[in-house]
């Protein structure tokens, strides 16, 4: 295992900056330890729900974690409003940095991770796999 830190940017994408550390480090698995920072707009896909839900404003990330494989990242943030109020769910691509995010990641060179379709709950699921 390696621990990475990341400081992302104003106007980054959340979800593609993380989902491009893979390649750029030459692993294929890493979950998302932990986020914490600020964002102007959060795509979310609540429990349950088809589409995303769009905020904007003053957010902050008060969690951030998630799995990252080749097939993509699937993070899981709670943020809060300018007014206190606290909304989570799967992070999704246009979650954009408004000041400052800081994420750990922890890459796991001996895995190898992918999304494939399970049976049982009809979604595309991780699968981990041994590098032998």
């Amino acid at each position: 295992m390696h621990a990475l830190p990341l400081r992302l940017t104003p106007g980054q994408d959340l979800h593609a900056a993380v989902e491009s550390v893979l390649s750029a480090h030459g692993v294929s698995a890493a979950y998302v330890i932990q986020g914490i920072g600020s964002l102007s707009v959060a795509q979310l896909r609540l429990a349950g729900a088809s589409q995303s839900t769009e905020l904007r404003g003053d957010l902050e990330i008060l969690s951030l974690a998630g799995s990252v494989s080749p097939d993509g990242a699937h993070l899981h943030i709670a943020v809060a409003d300018a007014q206190g109020k606290v909304l989570g769910g799967h992070a999704r691509a246009g979650c954009l940095v408004r000041t400052t995010v800081e994420v750990l990641l922890m890459l796991l060179p001996e895995y190898h991770f992918a999304r494939e379709n399970d049976a049982v709950t009809g979604f595309r699921e991780l699968v981990i796999r041994p590098i032998i």
